[in-house]
């Protein structure tokens, strides 16, 4: 496909007309009209005998050869001022998404199996599994990154549009390999450090899901509160564990209200969202709701390649001319 990036040099034809038709002649010291020394030789040559110019019985000049030559040439100039393109096709491009780093719980209080599906008894961390590996892949246009912690936090992939890799670490995650207990401070300063960008750059986000208290770690959560307050990213924070009494009080693990507390602050604090997850269908809704909440941009981008042939008509203008000048210097040795 062909376009033109000013259109407008087109407008430039009419000049020529213009001025060989409605501007008078040219009044100087020699009266009406320029005085060229070698008029005479011009008006021998006709058209009959292959000249440029024709001339007719009268006195006055009429359109000729050379002046459909001249304006030929003229024509091109105009034709490369509008600078001729040869485009391709437009091609979408991915939406820009966002930067979203995932930071999980892996201390081994999540092999609790108080969560199920389809009546069977699962491990919240197989749920964990399932529901994130499902959140990442709709996350199309974003970049993900992965955390995992327990008595130490991991980062076990950087930000990345590569989802397989990221889906592959998840279900490869076993409880216990990041240590027994809960370093809650330690995992969102690290996430903080690794989701760091140029200002103005495509919204950051961090979901942190546990099922303990901070517990562990150099850092404590009034810290990474702290340091978060420092951050323009968003938090979203996710709390897991059954809400059976009996059976907390039994495995004697679960949310405490007072980290529960802690994590509703720094989801408000970021202005985020706190989520409770009491069995795999609500660690499923909760991650809808994230989803809906930061759905990607929809609108799409187009780029098309573009290739300048203004040369083209330049050169053509060129040899034009060349060829007129030759003629006519041909002409006049005859």
């Amino acid at each position: 496909m062909i376009i033109f990036a000013f259109p407008w040099a087109f407008a430039l034809l009419l000049l020529p007309p213009i001025f060989y038709y409605l501007l008078p002649p040219m009044r100087g010291m020699y009266g009406n009209a320029l005085r060229i020394p070698f008029i005479d030789d011009l008006k021998r040559i006709s058209l009959k005998n292959g000249g440029l110019w024709k001339v007719n019985a009268g006195t006055n000049e009429k359109i000729s050869g050379k002046f459909v030559m001249l304006y030929i040439v003229w024509a091109l100039l105009c034709l490369a001022a509008a600078r001729p393109q040869i485009a391709d096709e437009p091609q979408r491009l991915p939406n820009e998404g966002r930067d979203i780093m995932l930071v999980l719980d892996i201390s081994t209080s999540m092999l609790e199996p108080d969560f199920n599906i389809n009546g069977h008894a699962i491990t919240r961390l197989e749920a964990v599994k399932k529901t994130v590996a499902d959140f990442v892949q709709k996350r199309a246009n974003d970049r993900i990154g992965l955390i995992l912690f327990g008595t130490r936090a991991y980062l076990q992939s950087p930000l990345t549009y590569d989802k397989a890799t990221v889906k592959n670490i998840l279900f490869s995650m076993k409880a216990g390999m990041a240590g027994d207990s809960t370093s809650i401070g330690d995992a969102l300063a690290l996430a903080l450090k690794n989701i760091q960008a140029p200002k103005n750059k495509k919204s950051q986000i961090i979901i942190l899901l546990t099922d303990g208290e901070n517990n562990d770690g150099s850092l404590s959560m009034a810290g990474a509160m702290k340091l978060a307050a420092q951050e323009d990213v968003k938090i979203y924070t996710i709390g897991v564990g059954s809400p059976n009494l009996f059976f907390r009080m039994l495995s004697a693990v679960g949310l405490h209200d007072a980290d529960e507390n802690e994590l509703k602050n720094l989801a408000e604090m970021s202005k985020g969202q706190y989520f409770r997850a009491s069995s795999a269908a609500d660690l499923q809704k909760v991650y809808q709701i994230i989803d809906s909440l930061e759905a990607s941009n929809e609108d799409a981008r187009f780029v098309q390649k573009v290739d300048e042939v203004y040369y083209i008509p330049l050169i053509a203008a060129w040899l034009f001319a060349l060829i007129a000048s030759l003629m006519q210097r041909s002409k006049k040795n005859d």
